[in-house]
C-alpha cells in the first residue's frame, strides 16, 4: 500500500470511491517539506478515512472507517505493529511539541498490539506505549501512557501527566495531575481480559478485509462477486 501511488491513483476500478484518502503532507511555512505516509502492505486502512504526511504505519495494523490520522501540524506519527484505530478515532498534534523515543522525536507515538477505541482522541505530544487500551469517547493529550495502562470511556489524560504501566484510568477520570496518576489502581483482570480479547478480534481484520476489498463493491458499499 504506497503512499504516493495512493495518493495518484486513477484506477478505474468501480470500489475506488471507498477508497482512503492517503495523501502527503500540504506545504506550510512550518512544514516547508513535503511528507509521505510510510503504509505497510499488511495494514488495513479502511474507506472513508484520511492518512497525511509523515505517518508510519507498521505490519497489520487496523484502521477502521472515518478515522483522521493528521499529520500536518505536528509530525511524525508512529502507528506500531497489531494496533488497532477503531471508527472515528482522530490523531492530531501541536506544532513543534514532541516526545523522545530513542534517537528521534515524535508527535505522536503509538506502540504495538494498541487499542484505541470509537470516538477517541489522541493528540500530540504524545507516548502509548505497547498493549495499551484507550476506551470509547477518551481523550489522551499532552501525556505519556505506559504498557499495558487501561483508560476507561471519556477518561481524559492530560497535562503532562505520565501513567504508569498497568494502571487502570477509570471511566469519566480527569488524570490531570501526576499525584492523581500514581494514585491510580492496577488494571481489573476483567479489564484485561477485555482488552485482549479487542486485540484478538482486531487483529483479524487486516488480512480479512484486504481479501473482502478485492472484490468489487456496489454504490451501496457491499461487496459482490
Amino acid at each position: 500500500m504506497g503512499e504516493k501511488k495512493e495518493s495518484n491513483s486513477s484506477s478505474t476500478n468501480p470500489s475506488d470511491c471507498f477508497k482512503p484518502f492517503i495523501s502527503p503532507s500540504p506545504i506550510t511555512s512550518f512544514n516547508p517539506v513535503q511528507r509521505y505516509p510510510k503504509i505497510d502492505k499488511t495494514a488495513f486502512v479502511s474507506q472513508f478515512t484520511s492518512v497525511i504526511g509523515d505517518v508510519t504505519i507498521r505490519n497489520n495494523v487496523y484502521v477502521a472507517p472515518n478515522v483522521s490520522i493528521r499529520a500536518d501540524e505536528g509530525t511524525p506519527f508512529y502507528i506500531g505493529s497489531n494496533t488497532n484505530l477503531q471508527d472515528g478515532v482522530i490523531l492530531h498534534g501541536l506544532l513543534n511539541k514532541k516526545i523522545s523515543i530513542g534517537k528521534k522525536r515524535y508527535s505522536i507515538f503509538i506502540g504495538n498490539e494498541v487499542t484505541i477505541a470509537h470516538g477517541a482522541l489522541v493528540h500530540g505530544p504524545c507516548y502509548i506505549g505497547d498493549k495499551v487500551f484507550v476506551g470509547f469517547k477518551a481523550i489522551v493529550y499532552n501525556a505519556i501512557v505506559e504498557k499495558g495502562a487501561f483508560i476507561s470511556y471519556n477518561a481524559v489524560v492530560t497535562n503532562g501527566v505520565r501513567i504508569p504501566p498497568n494502571r487502570f484510568v477509570p471511566p469519566g477520570a480527569h488524570i490531570d495531575s501526576q499525584e492523581k496518576a500514581d494514585a491510580l489502581s492496577p488494571v481489573p483482570k476483567d479489564s484485561k481480559e477485555f482488552a485482549h480479547e479487542v486485540q484478538r478480534v482486531n487483529q483479524e481484520f487486516p488480512a480479512s478485509y484486504h481479501l473482502l476489498c478485492g472484490k468489487y463493491r456496489c454504490s451501496c458499499g457491499f461487496a459482490h462477486d
